[in-house]
């Protein structure tokens, strides 16, 4: 299998079991308000949690200091070549057209690629998507803790060039809120319109 190929794969099977979790947290703690809000998601489920990183400047950050409203998380790599700039405008894009309706939601990229992705570059990679789109990474143990929150997958390829190899990882964006409140995630199919549109259906309905 190519790296694309595995990677969707990888993608799928995590969604398949997403949309099991997420299925049982509906039938036994979904609110009417939020279930009403698409994509089949419900705040309570099993995703997210604690995680401590590093931001751009170096400082060492928690997941209190970052998630402090409604916040788009997404993890990526500075040296991806196709998904992860896409899926970080789309979520920038979103982030502008909640801002339109007077909705303040928090974009967040973290780096699942901490050997490369240095504090300084992973702010400069997050800054091309907009003033207010946090960047993180951190160690590697650090980072591993995070994506295990969010149940995230993600393989480096270390038979490739030391410099220029890729990274296979899902590609899923999660709206948390504060406390580590997991509301719905979004895949690279949403349009940032989509996102919008539900991030701001849960804002409403979770007050």
């Amino acid at each position: 299998m190519t790296p694309k190929s595995i990677a969707i794969a990888a993608s799928a099977a995590l969604a398949a079991i997403l949309g099991f979790s997420l299925y049982e947290a509906n039938v036994f703690s979904a609110g009417r308000a939020t279930a009403d809000c698409g994509g089949g998601q419900v705040a309570g489920g099993v995703i997210g949690g604690p995680f401590t990183l590093v931001d751009a400047t170096g400082k060492t950050v928690t997941d209190a200091d970052v998630i402090k409203g409604p916040t788009l998380v997404y993890f990526g790599y500075t040296f991806c070549p196709d998904v992860c700039p896409l899926d970080s405008a789309r979520n920038s894009d979103a982030v502008d057209l909640l801002a339109q309706k007077g909705i303040d939601v928090t974009p967040v990229f973290i780096s699942i690629d901490p050997n490369r992705d240095t504090p300084e570059v992973v702010g400069a990679y997050a800054s091309n998507f907009g003033g207010n789109m946090i960047g993180l990474t951190g160690s590697e143990e650090q980072v591993a803790a995070a994506s295990k929150a969010y149940r995230t997958y993600y393989q480096l390829h270390d038979d490739e060039d030391p410099k220029y190899y890729l990274v296979d990882h899902s590609t899923f964006t999660y709206l948390m809120f504060p406390g580590n409140k997991f509301a719905d995630f979004f895949d690279h199919t949403d349009t940032a319109e989509t996102v919008a549109a539900r991030t701001a259906c849960y804002v409403a309905a979770m007050g």
